[in-house]
């Protein structure tokens, strides 16, 4: 096998650790905590970068095969590990997914009602919406919206 293949190979099973913990800390502490009803897999596959993840595949697989300051190498492992940690503390991984995927004072309109309030998250069919009138968390069907 090729040093490179084997680099390529070596940062994508990095950075999908890194991604898996960043994601399960905002699963844990936001999307959990706020119930909106989503599965784990599909808010990583619909929220993952495909051009940061091969880009960081290349760069981490990269230091940990090619680089011979073996230094240098652990203290990149041991920074990853600690960036994939720190998601699953409940304030950052919080934050983290208020970032990502809070938009506040946002308006939508359906046939009948119109809507004023904040998105929590913007899924593939629904949106969980926060609405200042009624003062709860509502689900609005995409196909449904103008």
């Amino acid at each position: 096998m090729s040093k490179v293949f084997m680099a390529l190979l070596t940062g994508m099973l990095v950075t999908f650790i890194v991604d898996f913990f960043l994601f399960l800390g905002i699963k844990l502490h936001y999307i959990d905590a706020n119930e909106i009803e989503i599965y784990f897999n599909i808010l990583f596959a619909d929220n993952q970068n495909f051009a940061f993840f091969f880009l960081f595949s290349g760069i981490f697989g990269f230091i940990i095969i090619f680089i011979e300051n073996k230094k240098l190498t652990i203290f990149t492992i041991i920074s990853l590990t600690i960036l994939a940690i720190l998601p699953l503390f409940e304030p950052l991984g919080k934050s983290l997914g208020e970032a990502m995927f809070m938009k506040k004072g946002i308006s939508y309109k359906d046939s009948r009602f119109n809507f004023y309030g904040d998105v929590y998250y913007d899924g593939r069919k629904n949106i969980t919406f926060y609405d200042y009138e009624l003062q709860k968390m509502i689900l609005l069907k995409k196909k449904d919206l103008r």
